[in-house]
Protein backbone atom coordinates (compact mmCIF):
# COMPACT_ATOMS: atom_id res chain seq x y z
CA UNK A 1 0.00 0.00 0.00
CA UNK A 2 2.21 2.88 -1.44
CA UNK A 3 1.50 6.17 0.14
CA UNK A 4 1.92 9.38 -1.92
CA UNK A 5 1.55 13.23 -1.03
CA UNK A 6 0.03 15.70 -3.26
CA UNK A 7 -0.40 19.38 -2.75
CA UNK A 8 -3.77 20.18 -4.02
CA UNK A 9 -2.97 24.24 -3.93
CA UNK A 10 -1.26 22.73 -7.21
CA UNK A 11 -3.86 21.75 -8.49
CA UNK A 12 -6.58 24.59 -10.59
CA UNK A 13 -9.75 24.15 -13.05
CA UNK A 14 -11.30 26.44 -15.43
CA UNK A 15 -14.72 26.08 -17.18
CA UNK A 16 -16.05 26.27 -20.48
CA UNK A 17 -19.86 27.70 -19.40
CA UNK A 18 -19.81 31.03 -17.62
CA UNK A 19 -21.60 30.72 -14.00
CA UNK A 20 -25.38 30.88 -14.57
CA UNK A 21 -27.47 33.78 -13.16
CA UNK A 22 -30.65 32.42 -12.79
CA UNK A 23 -28.99 29.26 -10.84
CA UNK A 24 -31.52 26.95 -12.42
CA UNK A 25 -29.34 25.40 -14.88
CA UNK A 26 -25.79 25.08 -14.00
CA UNK A 27 -24.05 25.15 -16.96
CA UNK A 28 -20.49 25.50 -15.42
CA UNK A 29 -20.11 22.21 -13.68
CA UNK A 30 -20.85 20.55 -17.23
CA UNK A 31 -17.42 19.84 -18.22
CA UNK A 32 -14.71 21.79 -16.12
CA UNK A 33 -11.48 21.82 -17.54
CA UNK A 34 -8.19 21.02 -15.58
CA UNK A 35 -5.76 23.74 -15.84
CA UNK A 36 -3.16 21.92 -14.06
CA UNK A 37 -2.87 18.96 -12.14
CA UNK A 38 -0.40 17.80 -9.75
CA UNK A 39 -1.17 14.37 -9.14
CA UNK A 40 0.86 10.92 -10.29
CA UNK A 41 -0.47 9.13 -13.15
CA UNK A 42 -0.06 5.75 -11.29
CA UNK A 43 -3.17 6.60 -9.29
CA UNK A 44 -5.59 6.99 -12.23
CA UNK A 45 -4.10 4.11 -14.27
CA UNK A 46 -4.78 2.04 -10.69
CA UNK A 47 -8.30 2.57 -10.54
CA UNK A 48 -8.70 2.10 -14.29
CA UNK A 49 -6.78 -1.13 -13.81
CA UNK A 50 -9.90 -2.11 -11.06
CA UNK A 51 -7.87 -1.60 -7.92
CA UNK A 52 -8.44 0.68 -4.93
CA UNK A 53 -7.53 3.84 -4.44
CA UNK A 54 -7.80 6.15 -1.11
CA UNK A 55 -8.25 9.53 -1.66
CA UNK A 56 -9.03 12.94 0.38
CA UNK A 57 -12.14 14.81 -0.40
CA UNK A 58 -13.47 17.86 1.57
CA UNK A 59 -15.00 16.07 3.84
CA UNK A 60 -13.16 12.66 4.89
CA UNK A 61 -11.17 10.31 2.98
CA UNK A 62 -12.86 8.25 0.91
CA UNK A 63 -11.57 4.59 -0.28
CA UNK A 64 -12.30 4.57 -4.24
CA UNK A 65 -13.14 2.20 -7.11
CA UNK A 66 -14.16 2.60 -10.75
CA UNK A 67 -17.98 2.84 -10.45
CA UNK A 68 -19.09 1.14 -13.49
CA UNK A 69 -16.96 -2.10 -12.51
CA UNK A 70 -18.70 -5.01 -10.27
CA UNK A 71 -15.29 -6.26 -9.80
CA UNK A 72 -13.64 -3.20 -8.73
CA UNK A 73 -16.82 -2.12 -6.45
CA UNK A 74 -16.97 -5.37 -4.91
CA UNK A 75 -13.02 -4.99 -3.21
CA UNK A 76 -14.56 -1.93 -1.50
CA UNK A 77 -16.93 -4.09 0.29
CA UNK A 78 -13.94 -6.81 0.89
CA UNK A 79 -11.55 -4.38 2.29
CA UNK A 80 -13.93 -2.57 5.03
CA UNK A 81 -15.48 -5.34 5.83
CA UNK A 82 -18.36 -3.80 4.94
CA UNK A 83 -22.29 -5.10 4.40
CA UNK A 84 -23.36 -5.63 0.70
CA UNK A 85 -26.87 -3.62 1.47
CA UNK A 86 -24.85 -1.22 2.66
CA UNK A 87 -25.04 1.03 -0.41
CA UNK A 88 -22.11 3.47 -1.94
CA UNK A 89 -22.05 6.90 -3.37
CA UNK A 90 -20.61 7.76 -6.85
CA UNK A 91 -18.18 10.63 -7.29
CA UNK A 92 -18.01 12.59 -10.29
CA UNK A 93 -15.74 15.64 -11.69
CA UNK A 94 -18.90 17.23 -14.07
CA UNK A 95 -22.10 16.40 -15.20
CA UNK A 96 -20.83 15.47 -18.57
CA UNK A 97 -19.39 12.67 -16.89
CA UNK A 98 -23.03 11.61 -15.27
CA UNK A 99 -24.63 12.21 -18.42
CA UNK A 100 -22.45 9.62 -19.89
CA UNK A 101 -23.40 6.68 -17.43
CA UNK A 102 -27.35 7.32 -18.95
CA UNK A 103 -25.93 7.79 -22.64
CA UNK A 104 -23.07 6.67 -24.82
CA UNK A 105 -24.03 9.41 -27.06
CA UNK A 106 -23.15 12.88 -25.50
CA UNK A 107 -24.04 15.79 -27.88
CA UNK A 108 -20.83 18.60 -27.65
CA UNK A 109 -22.17 21.47 -27.57
CA UNK A 110 -25.51 20.72 -25.99
CA UNK A 111 -25.66 19.24 -22.60
CA UNK A 112 -28.71 16.67 -21.47
CA UNK A 113 -28.06 16.24 -18.03
CA UNK A 114 -31.97 17.65 -17.39
CA UNK A 115 -32.54 13.96 -18.44
CA UNK A 116 -30.66 12.25 -15.76
CA UNK A 117 -30.56 14.53 -12.64
CA UNK A 118 -34.56 15.78 -12.08
CA UNK A 119 -35.21 19.87 -12.67
CA UNK A 120 -35.79 20.02 -8.32
CA UNK A 121 -32.36 19.86 -7.75
CA UNK A 122 -30.98 22.36 -10.87
CA UNK A 123 -31.12 25.20 -7.97
CA UNK A 124 -30.10 23.29 -5.57
CA UNK A 125 -26.75 22.11 -7.28
CA UNK A 126 -25.89 25.23 -8.75
CA UNK A 127 -25.00 26.59 -5.24
CA UNK A 128 -23.62 23.44 -3.33
CA UNK A 129 -22.01 21.61 -6.16
CA UNK A 130 -19.04 21.06 -5.92
CA UNK A 131 -19.20 20.41 -2.20
CA UNK A 132 -20.30 18.10 0.30
CA UNK A 133 -23.68 17.92 -1.24
CA UNK A 134 -24.94 14.37 -2.08
CA UNK A 135 -28.32 13.41 -4.30
CA UNK A 136 -30.31 10.37 -5.07
CA UNK A 137 -31.40 10.23 -8.63
CA UNK A 138 -32.69 7.60 -10.57
CA UNK A 139 -30.07 4.82 -10.93
CA UNK A 140 -28.29 4.99 -14.54
CA UNK A 141 -28.02 0.81 -15.83
CA UNK A 142 -24.58 1.03 -16.37
CA UNK A 143 -24.22 1.89 -12.71
CA UNK A 144 -23.84 -2.39 -10.90
CA UNK A 145 -26.42 -3.28 -8.26
CA UNK A 146 -23.57 -3.82 -5.97
CA UNK A 147 -23.13 0.19 -5.86
CA UNK A 148 -26.74 0.78 -4.98
CA UNK A 149 -27.45 -2.16 -3.16
CA UNK A 150 -30.00 -3.19 -5.56
CA UNK A 151 -32.25 -0.28 -5.51
CA UNK A 152 -33.40 2.24 -8.62
CA UNK A 153 -31.68 4.93 -6.95
CA UNK A 154 -28.25 6.04 -7.12
CA UNK A 155 -26.58 8.62 -4.57
CA UNK A 156 -24.24 11.17 -6.46
CA UNK A 157 -22.17 14.00 -5.64
CA UNK A 158 -19.81 16.29 -6.96
CA UNK A 159 -16.82 16.92 -4.54
CA UNK A 160 -15.03 20.53 -4.65
CA UNK A 161 -11.66 18.54 -2.84
CA UNK A 162 -9.32 19.52 -6.19
CA UNK A 163 -7.42 16.19 -5.26
CA UNK A 164 -10.41 14.72 -5.77
CA UNK A 165 -12.09 16.00 -8.77
CA UNK A 166 -8.57 15.92 -10.91
CA UNK A 167 -8.52 12.31 -9.80
CA UNK A 168 -11.87 11.57 -11.12
CA UNK A 169 -11.35 13.62 -13.79
CA UNK A 170 -7.68 12.07 -14.98
CA UNK A 171 -9.39 8.80 -14.54
CA UNK A 172 -12.22 9.11 -17.06
CA UNK A 173 -14.75 7.46 -14.95
CA UNK A 174 -16.80 7.82 -12.05
CA UNK A 175 -15.58 6.83 -8.53
CA UNK A 176 -18.05 5.29 -6.56
CA UNK A 177 -16.10 5.78 -2.37
CA UNK A 178 -17.51 5.10 0.79
CA UNK A 179 -15.19 6.26 3.89
CA UNK A 180 -11.57 4.93 3.86
CA UNK A 181 -12.32 3.36 7.64
CA UNK A 182 -13.25 -0.35 8.24
CA UNK A 183 -16.43 -0.72 8.72
CA UNK A 184 -18.06 0.73 11.71
CA UNK A 185 -14.60 2.77 13.13
CA UNK A 186 -14.53 6.55 13.09
CA UNK A 187 -14.23 7.94 9.32
CA UNK A 188 -10.91 9.06 8.16
CA UNK A 189 -9.86 12.62 8.03
CA UNK A 190 -5.90 12.33 7.97
CA UNK A 191 -4.01 9.65 5.80
CA UNK A 192 -2.62 8.22 9.11
CA UNK A 193 -6.07 7.41 10.25
CA UNK A 194 -6.44 5.41 6.97
CA UNK A 195 -3.10 3.70 7.37
CA UNK A 196 -3.80 2.93 11.01
CA UNK A 197 -7.37 0.67 9.87
CA UNK A 198 -5.44 -0.93 7.46
CA UNK A 199 -1.73 -1.65 7.55
CA UNK A 200 -2.37 -5.07 9.20
CA UNK A 201 -4.24 -6.16 5.89
CA UNK A 202 -1.43 -8.41 4.24
CA UNK A 203 -3.67 -8.70 1.45
CA UNK A 204 -5.25 -5.18 0.85
CA UNK A 205 -6.37 -4.52 -2.32
CA UNK A 206 -5.91 -0.92 -2.02
CA UNK A 207 -2.90 -0.28 -4.05
CA UNK A 208 -2.66 3.42 -3.28
CA UNK A 209 -3.20 6.30 -0.50
CA UNK A 210 -3.31 9.87 -1.21
CA UNK A 211 -1.59 11.82 1.14
CA UNK A 212 -3.92 15.19 0.88
CA UNK A 213 -3.28 16.72 4.14
CA UNK A 214 -6.45 17.27 6.71
CA UNK A 215 -10.00 17.18 4.92
CA UNK A 216 -11.65 20.35 5.70
CA UNK A 217 -15.46 19.12 6.96
CA UNK A 218 -14.49 16.58 8.89
CA UNK A 219 -18.11 14.54 8.11
CA UNK A 220 -19.17 13.43 5.39
CA UNK A 221 -21.84 14.75 2.65
CA UNK A 222 -25.48 16.05 3.33
CA UNK A 223 -27.37 13.64 2.09
CA UNK A 224 -30.86 14.79 0.05
CA UNK A 225 -33.91 12.91 -1.88
CA UNK A 226 -36.05 15.08 -3.96
CA UNK A 227 -37.75 12.06 -5.79
CA UNK A 228 -41.11 12.64 -3.71
CA UNK A 229 -41.52 9.25 -3.62
CA UNK A 230 -43.27 7.26 -1.10
CA UNK A 231 -45.68 9.33 0.22
CA UNK A 232 -43.15 12.47 0.68
CA UNK A 233 -44.03 15.65 -0.21
CA UNK A 234 -41.02 17.25 0.54
CA UNK A 235 -37.14 16.76 0.15
CA UNK A 236 -35.97 14.61 2.75
CA UNK A 237 -32.22 15.25 4.58
CA UNK A 238 -31.61 11.14 4.71
CA UNK A 239 -27.95 12.13 6.69
CA UNK A 240 -26.96 15.49 7.22
CA UNK A 241 -23.21 16.63 6.69
CA UNK A 242 -21.44 20.09 5.61
CA UNK A 243 -24.42 21.36 3.58
CA UNK A 244 -26.41 22.14 6.77
CA UNK A 245 -30.64 21.74 6.72
CA UNK A 246 -30.32 25.78 7.43
CA UNK A 247 -28.53 26.16 4.15
CA UNK A 248 -30.76 23.42 1.99
CA UNK A 249 -34.07 25.48 3.04
CA UNK A 250 -32.62 28.44 1.56
CA UNK A 251 -33.14 27.04 -1.83
CA UNK A 252 -36.25 27.03 -4.02
CA UNK A 253 -38.02 24.03 -3.94
CA UNK A 254 -36.60 23.07 -0.79
CA UNK A 255 -38.02 25.45 1.93
CA UNK A 256 -40.08 22.24 3.02
CA UNK A 257 -37.24 20.39 3.67
CA UNK A 258 -37.28 17.88 6.66
CA UNK A 259 -34.76 15.97 8.26
CA UNK A 260 -35.01 12.15 8.56
CA UNK A 261 -35.26 10.50 11.97
CA UNK A 262 -34.22 7.56 13.04
CA UNK A 263 -37.45 4.68 13.45
CA UNK A 264 -40.20 7.02 11.06
CA UNK A 265 -39.87 4.50 8.55
CA UNK A 266 -38.51 0.80 9.29
CA UNK A 267 -38.81 -0.01 6.18
CA UNK A 268 -36.14 2.54 4.70
CA UNK A 269 -33.76 1.80 7.50
CA UNK A 270 -33.94 -2.37 6.65
CA UNK A 271 -33.25 -1.91 3.23
CA UNK A 272 -31.56 1.97 3.24
CA UNK A 273 -31.00 3.88 -0.15
CA UNK A 274 -27.83 5.97 1.22
CA UNK A 275 -25.06 5.12 3.40
CA UNK A 276 -25.20 5.53 7.21
CA UNK A 277 -28.96 4.52 7.80
CA UNK A 278 -28.96 1.04 9.32
CA UNK A 279 -25.57 0.31 10.81
CA UNK A 280 -23.89 1.47 14.20
CA UNK A 281 -20.90 3.92 12.55
CA UNK A 282 -18.04 6.17 14.07
CA UNK A 283 -17.37 3.86 17.01
CA UNK A 284 -13.57 3.61 18.30
CA UNK A 285 -12.46 1.27 20.81
CA UNK A 286 -13.95 2.80 23.75
CA UNK A 287 -17.32 2.85 25.42
CA UNK A 288 -18.55 6.46 24.06
CA UNK A 289 -21.22 8.24 26.31
CA UNK A 290 -23.03 11.44 25.26
CA UNK A 291 -23.65 13.91 27.40
CA UNK A 292 -26.92 15.34 25.63
CA UNK A 293 -28.20 18.99 25.77
CA UNK A 294 -31.43 17.52 23.91
CA UNK A 295 -33.56 19.28 21.44
CA UNK A 296 -33.62 22.83 23.53
CA UNK A 297 -31.64 25.89 22.90
CA UNK A 298 -29.07 26.77 25.28
CA UNK A 299 -30.57 29.66 27.52
CA UNK A 300 -27.55 29.90 30.21
CA UNK A 301 -24.53 28.27 29.37
CA UNK A 302 -23.55 28.70 33.01
CA UNK A 303 -26.59 26.37 34.02
CA UNK A 304 -25.45 24.01 31.19
CA UNK A 305 -21.58 23.69 31.95
CA UNK A 306 -23.20 23.06 36.02
CA UNK A 307 -25.97 20.19 35.36
CA UNK A 308 -23.09 18.94 32.65
CA UNK A 309 -20.51 19.09 35.73
CA UNK A 310 -23.01 16.52 37.76
CA UNK A 311 -23.82 14.50 35.43
CA UNK A 312 -19.97 13.15 34.43
CA UNK A 313 -19.08 13.22 38.37
CA UNK A 314 -22.14 10.74 38.32
CA UNK A 315 -21.06 9.04 35.43
CA UNK A 316 -17.33 8.80 36.53
CA UNK A 317 -18.15 7.87 40.10
CA UNK A 318 -19.93 4.86 38.71
CA UNK A 319 -17.62 3.51 36.79
CA UNK A 320 -14.61 3.65 39.10
CA UNK A 321 -16.48 2.03 41.66
CA UNK A 322 -18.69 -0.84 39.72
CA UNK A 323 -16.07 -1.36 36.72
CA UNK A 324 -12.32 -2.82 36.30
CA UNK A 325 -10.50 -4.07 33.81
CA UNK A 326 -9.05 -7.49 32.36
CA UNK A 327 -5.64 -6.67 34.31
CA UNK A 328 -7.31 -5.51 37.40
CA UNK A 329 -7.00 -2.17 36.82
CA UNK A 330 -9.48 0.96 36.82
CA UNK A 331 -10.91 1.82 33.95
CA UNK A 332 -8.91 4.96 31.62
CA UNK A 333 -11.40 7.71 30.89
CA UNK A 334 -11.25 10.54 28.32
CA UNK A 335 -13.27 13.48 27.22
CA UNK A 336 -14.51 15.34 24.29
CA UNK A 337 -14.65 18.60 25.54
CA UNK A 338 -17.18 21.82 23.65
CA UNK A 339 -17.85 23.29 27.66
CA UNK A 340 -13.79 24.61 28.30
CA UNK A 341 -14.65 25.86 31.88
CA UNK A 342 -15.81 22.74 33.17
CA UNK A 343 -14.19 22.74 36.29
CA UNK A 344 -15.03 18.72 37.07
CA UNK A 345 -12.50 17.85 39.88
CA UNK A 346 -11.47 14.58 38.35
CA UNK A 347 -10.44 16.53 34.95
CA UNK A 348 -6.32 15.94 36.17
CA UNK A 349 -7.07 12.42 36.25
CA UNK A 350 -8.67 11.40 32.48
CA UNK A 351 -7.30 12.19 29.14
CA UNK A 352 -8.56 15.40 27.37
CA UNK A 353 -9.23 16.27 23.52
CA UNK A 354 -10.83 19.61 22.99
CA UNK A 355 -12.96 19.98 20.31
CA UNK A 356 -13.92 23.37 20.24
CA UNK A 357 -16.35 25.82 21.99
CA UNK A 358 -19.40 24.78 22.12
CA UNK A 359 -21.08 27.36 19.44
CA UNK A 360 -18.07 26.58 16.85
CA UNK A 361 -20.29 23.75 14.98
CA UNK A 362 -17.56 23.98 12.50
CA UNK A 363 -14.87 23.74 14.40
CA UNK A 364 -16.11 20.84 16.19
CA UNK A 365 -17.89 18.73 13.38
CA UNK A 366 -13.81 19.36 11.69
CA UNK A 367 -12.51 18.02 14.96
CA UNK A 368 -14.97 15.46 16.02
CA UNK A 369 -13.68 11.90 14.01
CA UNK A 370 -10.61 13.44 14.87
CA UNK A 371 -10.64 13.36 18.53
CA UNK A 372 -12.12 10.20 18.51
CA UNK A 373 -9.35 8.54 17.11
CA UNK A 374 -6.91 10.43 19.34
CA UNK A 375 -8.63 9.31 22.51
CA UNK A 376 -8.64 5.64 21.23
CA UNK A 377 -5.12 6.08 20.26
CA UNK A 378 -4.49 7.51 24.19
CA UNK A 379 -5.78 3.84 25.39
CA UNK A 380 -9.04 5.17 27.11
CA UNK A 381 -11.70 2.46 27.54
CA UNK A 382 -14.27 5.23 28.00
CA UNK A 383 -15.10 8.66 26.48
CA UNK A 384 -17.38 11.16 27.47
CA UNK A 385 -18.67 13.74 24.85
CA UNK A 386 -20.24 17.06 25.67
CA UNK A 387 -23.10 17.15 23.41
CA UNK A 388 -23.95 20.49 21.45
CA UNK A 389 -27.44 21.94 19.76
CA UNK A 390 -28.62 20.72 16.78
CA UNK A 391 -28.13 24.08 14.87
CA UNK A 392 -25.95 23.99 11.75
CA UNK A 393 -23.61 21.98 11.71
CA UNK A 394 -24.35 20.64 14.81
CA UNK A 395 -27.16 18.39 13.71
CA UNK A 396 -24.54 16.29 11.70
CA UNK A 397 -22.16 16.49 14.52
CA UNK A 398 -24.92 14.87 17.28
CA UNK A 399 -26.09 12.52 14.57
CA UNK A 400 -22.35 11.31 14.35
CA UNK A 401 -22.08 11.12 18.27
CA UNK A 402 -25.74 9.04 18.70
CA UNK A 403 -24.74 6.94 15.85
CA UNK A 404 -21.37 6.06 18.05
CA UNK A 405 -22.67 6.41 21.82
CA UNK A 406 -23.19 3.16 23.43
CA UNK A 407 -24.92 5.56 26.25
CA UNK A 408 -26.86 9.05 25.58
CA UNK A 409 -27.31 10.77 28.99
CA UNK A 410 -30.18 13.81 28.51
CA UNK A 411 -28.62 16.04 31.91
CA UNK A 412 -30.54 19.47 31.54
CA UNK A 413 -33.37 19.86 33.54
CA UNK A 414 -35.06 20.78 30.84
CA UNK A 415 -34.35 18.39 28.57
Amino acid sequence: MQTISVDANAISFSNKFPPNNNNEYPLYLYDPIISSANLPSAAPESLRAEKLVVFPTETVYGIGAIATSATAVSKIFTAKQRPQDNPLIVHISSLKMLEELFSNTVHPTQPNFTSCIPKIYFPLIAKYWPGPLTILIPAPPSIPSTVTAGHPTIAVRFPSSPIARALISLTGLPIAAPSANKSGRPSPTLASHVIHDFQNDLNTPIAMVIDGGPCESGVESTVIDALMKDGHTNPVILRPGGVTAELVRSVVGFEGTRVYKKGEELKLEEFPTTPGMKYRHYTPNAHVILFDVGSGKIDSVESVEDQLKLAMEREYKEIMTTRTLDSGLPPKIGILRTFFSNTTPFLDSVEIYDLGLFSNYHEIANQLFKGLRDLESRGVNYIFVEGITEDNEGLAVMNRIRKAASNVILFLSNS
